[in-house]
């Protein structure tokens, strides 16, 4: 039952099966409300493409005047690091771009946490489970 719980909402690579979600957060610089009207309409787009162009999937986004948050799902080889890297630096660029915005548009902080689908103990379980078979 677990198994199959489990290969529901997973994704494939040629050599790993997955399903990795992270919860990414980070600020405007000085958390200046600056994500709003056409602003907010840019960073949501971009970040859509950007995910789109990358195949990783973009299961929520939520852009505040002074925050973001993003919940994306990224293959193995990504780390979370790199993908908020990619997504600031797409935003910044078209924001200085389009709307002169100064360079640091972003804070150079975010969060991250991950989300899965079963939690700790119920791994454990399976993991114990598979030694009797």
């Amino acid at each position: 039952m677990l198994c199959f719980y489990l290969l529901m909402r997973t994704k494939k690579t040629r050599h790993a099966v997955y399903n990795i979600n992270y919860h990414l957060v980070w600020c405007s610089k000085y958390h200046k409300q600056i994500l709003v009207g056409e602003v907010k309409d840019l960073v949501e787009n971009t970040i859509k493409e950007v995910c789109t162009q990358r195949g990783w999937e973009l299961i929520s986004l939520s852009v505040q005047p002074d925050h973001l948050h993003t919940f994306v799902s990224v293959s193995p080889i990504f780390a979370p690091m790199f993908v908020v890297k990619v997504l600031k630096g797409a935003t910044a660029v078209r924001a200085v771009k389009e709307h002169r915005f100064a360079k640091r548009f972003w804070s150079p902080s975010y969060y991250v946490g991950t989300a899965g689908t079963v939690t700790e103990q119920t791994i454990q379980k399976y993991i114990k489970e598979q030694e009797t078979r």
